[in-house]
């Protein structure tokens, strides 16, 4: 079933890595009491991720930040060595975005928004989103077609939502 506006962010564990290594973070903790954006992206280091999607939170993150929201968290299939270094790389960690890594697909098969595309070497991937969640409740859902657009999942689109 894919999530939808109205329901509840389901319970996983996401890592990132940490002054000692990798740690776990329950998505509970982040999301309990607060105002939260998670995006959600094919892969680390693909084209429209890194060019697109990533730089879109970047460019946005003070404007969220006025509109009282706690954090701004990117979500992608991948481990948590290569989500510090893509956070690093893009710039985006420097920007105070939460660089998560979904490492066994948890979060994402749980929302419904996995996909594979074996011919491209992407397996059990996420579809490209941008949601707003208010006390762990989605308010606000935008899911790309195609894994290759960032239009309506763009910061900037949700930023004009809420």
């Amino acid at each position: 079933m894919t999530i939808s506006t109205g329901d509840s962010l389901p319970s996983a564990t996401l890592l990132r890595m940490g002054d000692k290594g990798p740690e776990s973070v329950a998505l509970a903790d982040l999301t309990a009491g607060k105002k939260v954006v998670i995006f959600g992206l094919p892969g680390a280091y693909t084209g429209t991720c890194t060019t697109a999607h990533v730089p879109s939170f970047i460019r946005t993150k003070a404007d969220f930040d006025a509109k009282g929201v706690d954090a701004v968290i990117c979500v992608s299939v991948n481990d948590p060595f290569v989500m510090k270094a893509w956070g690093d790389a893009t710039g985006a960690t420097a920007a105070g975005l939460h660089m998560l890594g979904d490492a066994t697909a948890e979060f994402t098969k749980a929302i419904g928004l996995d996909f594979s595309a074996p011919p491209a070497g992407l397996i059990d991937r996420s579809k490209r989103y941008a949601l707003y969640a208010e006390d762990g409740v989605v308010k606000v859902l935008n899911l790309e077609d195609s894994p290759g657009m960032c239009e309506i999942s763009a910061g900037e689109t949700l930023l004009g939502q809420i």
